[in-house]
């Protein structure tokens, strides 16, 4: 009998350890005094605890036939059920006590969606306290342990947008929380879309700064003012920023660099914003993606490259199957006719080696090929500068009219091309898109260094009639022949080829007037000023 009782005191002890220890571990404890049935619950719980013991203690000192290891397994089933009951009590709650720590000015939603501390974006939340991302709401995560930690209570999950009270659990039902909602992830209706050239009204920023929805300056994160020029262009053009408003329109399609610049036009002309500017963070995560670093932070890139790239992309992501249209192309689509005129290799060859007895005349040596190309952007060739100074030892900022440099394209004017092969090259536009792109091609890389050319392009800002200066195709009998355009966006570039920084001159419908971006920095300028930048992209949209 003895050696049966000093054996029931070891494992009373034991089992008094592992009371106290799981009293202890028991992190929810203290935090329960929010909520009055959680307390009652836990109160209940801990009681019941209690009783396991007493009957343990029963069962030690009856116990000959091993019959506790089937009396443990029974309790910790018994725990699991209690833990299943605790879960369905989880309700959730308007009246959360902690609402009042959510702080507005920290919270940022323009990072990618991971975790601080263990870069998951699988179930990731933010803190509205602090602004953190952390993963997950388990015992076990990372969010619990920074409520616990840092005291922060309120999260917000990043993909379904409810708010939840850490570590307690429950779900917080709050309408005060859906400007946290709207900032997150913004939404438009298509009454909104079609109402957004009309508004003239500002908006207020929390930081008390004001900033018009749709001209909200982009954050240069390195070097990556190309893309923020490339961006700001594109959003003045309407039916692409109205298709990329709504996010119906293109669900069906799984790119990233899609969804991701879907997400960026909806900051931008959100008007509920919390800050008066945007961070294109994920954006330029999935451009280097889909680039293959082509396209990355801290490398300057050419914006006509890059808008050519984006362009091409979009539209290759955006096509259905059963035709070769997108929305890019509704846009931006052109036609011209080009005519190639080949030299004809072997009696060249012959002229070169002397023969000069050649069969077939003068017309044979030329072979002429015509075919039509369709275009996104047309590119125009500047002037060279001119070589000598003038009187004064200064170089004339030479200057040319649009015009000039516009009969590339009118069908007569030969281009010689070296690449792939020597030929003679004349374009002719037969179909003008509803936004027409040009670019003047300023810099000339040779093998030492990369050239610049200054040379001013004076366009007009309003009504650039081409008819005037390229022939056109007749329209359709029930058509009007629409070849008027305005200017809607113009990127220049300031500085040597190397280095300098890129900005955008861009026009706002509501009221007509003309904005100079810079990144960050957004300040109104005139109309003048614009034509005597050296333009280096330009929009124009036609005018309906």
């Amino acid at each position: 009998m003895g050696t049966e009782e000093s054996g029931g005191v070891s494992k009373r002890q034991r089992l008094d350890e592992q009371s106290s220890a799981s009293g202890i571990e028991n992190p929810l404890v203290p935090y329960n005094d929010v909520d009055d049935e959680e307390e009652d619950f836990e109160r209940g719980r801990t009681a019941n605890g209690g009783g396991r013991v007493e009957e343990n203690r029963g069962q030690v000192v009856a116990a000959e036939n091993g019959e506790e290891e089937e009396e443990e397994e029974e309790d910790l089933y018994g725990e699991e059920n209690s833990l299943e009951k605790r879960k369905s009590q989880f309700e959730p709650r308007e009246d959360c006590p902690y609402l009042d720590t959510v702080n507005r000015q920290v919270l940022d939603f323009d990072f990618e969606k991971f975790c601080s501390v263990s870069l998951s974006n699988l179930n990731v939340y933010a803190c509205l306290v602090c602004g953190k991302y952390y993963q997950g709401r388990g015992k076990k995560s990372h969010a619990y342990t920074h409520s616990l930690e840092a005291g922060h209570h309120v999260y917000v999950n990043l993909r379904t947008e409810k708010v939840y009270c850490l570590p307690d659990g429950y779900e917080i039902i709050d309408p005060s929380l859906d400007d946290i909602r709207h900032v997150l992830n913004p939404r438009f209706t298509r009454d909104q879309v079609k109402q957004l050239d009309k508004n003239r009204q500002w908006s207020r920023a929390l930081d008390g700064s004001d900033y018009l929805p749709g001209m909200v300056g982009l954050n240069n994160i390195k070097e990556t003012d190309f893309v923020n020029v490339t961006i700001q262009s594109l959003m003045r053009v309407t039916p692409l920023r109205n298709f990329f408003l709504i996010p119906e329109n293109y669900q069906h399609c799984k790119s990233p660099l899609v969804q991701r610049y879907g997400e960026l036009t909806r900051k931008i002309w959100h008007a509920r914003n919390f800050k008066g500017q945007v961070s294109p963070h994920e954006f330029l995560q999935a451009v280097m993606k889909a680039s293959k670093k082509r396209f990355r932070i801290g490398q300057q890139s050419d914006p006509v490259e890059f808008m050519a790239w984006l362009l091409n992309t979009l539209h290759t992501n955006l096509k259905t199957l059963k035709k070769n249209n997108s929305i890019i192309y509704e846009c931006f689509q052109g036609e011209l006719e080009v005519v190639k005129e080949i030299p004809n290799k072997a009696i060249t060859e012959k002229k070169e080696n002397g023969n000069d007895q050649i069969d077939g005349g003068a017309g044979h040596d030329i072979f002429t090929e015509t075919s039509r190309m369709p275009f996104l952007m047309l590119g125009l060739d500047l002037p060279p500068p001119p070589l000598f100074k003038d009187v004064m030892e200064k170089n004339i900022i030479p200057q040319v009219p649009l015009f000039n440099i516009l009969k590339k394209f009118d069908g007569e004017t030969v281009t010689e091309v070296v690449r792939p092969r020597v030929a003679r090259m004349k374009y002719r536009v037969i179909r003008l898109p509803q936004y027409l792109i040009l670019h003047m091609q300023r810099f000339k890389k040779n093998n030492f260094f990369i050239e610049k050319n200054p040379t001013l392009v004076n366009f007009p800002v309003k009504n650039l009639e081409l008819k005037d200066f390229i022939p056109l195709p007749m329209p359709k009998e029930n058509e009007r022949l629409r070849s008027k355009y305005d200017l809607i966006a113009d990127i220049v570039h300031d500085g040597k080829p190397n280095e300098g920084f890129y900005r955008v001159f861009v026009q706002r419908k509501s009221e007509e007037l003309w904005y100079e971006m810079q990144d960050l920095h957004v300040s109104e300028t005139l109309p003048q000023m614009v034509a005597l930048s050296e333009a280096y992209l330009q929009i124009y949209e036609q005018q309906q």
